[in-house]
């Protein structure tokens, strides 16, 4: 299987991990904001115990100590978590690990770092939370792409299923979902939905 998964949701708890495991899905990002040292790390423990025998990755955001202490495979960390981290002890420990970016500033600190896939985002505006980076837009992907070769590209920022085929075909590898799983009226059937896409797209 590809990492990431082509659909590559990102949920803030436990309930939305364990119930997105249960309908098959490759890669899930877990993204809780605020948690002291102890909290991250028994969160990180009872998600890994959630996908442990199931095909799920579970990839952990910013909590980079937690997940080298707690035995997580996969990290992601945005600009500022990337700046405190210590990438010797996170290549050390075998993560491996995701980075956000929203520029070429961001790009190239990225690519200095050696990651397993970029993130490029907003692709679109996001309510999500307040951004600081104007919408990217569909054909920044293309051109990212052509700079990061064979680094996976994650498309991220208020995309919907309805952009799926028109990002893929862009040359996005993966896209990373937040509000149109966890805000739909049905998650679970939009989650089937983007299961089908991916299934294509992989």
């Amino acid at each position: 299987m590809p990492y990431p998964d082509p659909f590559y949701p990102v949920v803030d708890s436990l309930a939305w991990v364990e119930r997105l495991t249960k309908l098959g899905v490759g890669t899930i990002q877990l993204r809780a904001k605020d948690l002291d040292d102890s909290q991250s790390l028994q969160m990180v423990t009872d998600a890994l115990a959630i996908t442990h025998g199931t095909q799920t990755k579970l990839v952990v955001n910013d909590y980079w100590r937690a997940a080298i202490v707690a035995g997580a495979k996969y990290l992601h960390l945005g600009q500022e978590d990337l700046a405190d981290a210590d990438l010797k002890s996170i290549r050390e420990a075998g993560l491996s690990l995701g980075i956000s970016t929203h520029d070429e500033d961001e790009l190239a600190t990225a690519l200095a770092a050696k990651p397993d896939y970029v993130a490029l985002g907003p692709i679109f505006f996001t309510t999500l939370k307040s951004m600081r980076f104007a919408p990217q837009g569909i054909p920044k992907i293309t051109e990212w792409k052509k700079l990061l070769g064979h680094i996976p590209l994650v498309a991220i920022g208020g995309i919907k299923f309805e952009h799926a085929a028109e990002i893929f075909a862009a040359g996005a590898d993966s896209i990373a979902v937040v509000s149109d799983v966890t805000q739909n009226a049905d998650p679970d059937a939009r989650v089937r939905q983007w299961l089908g896409v991916s299934a294509e797209a992989a």
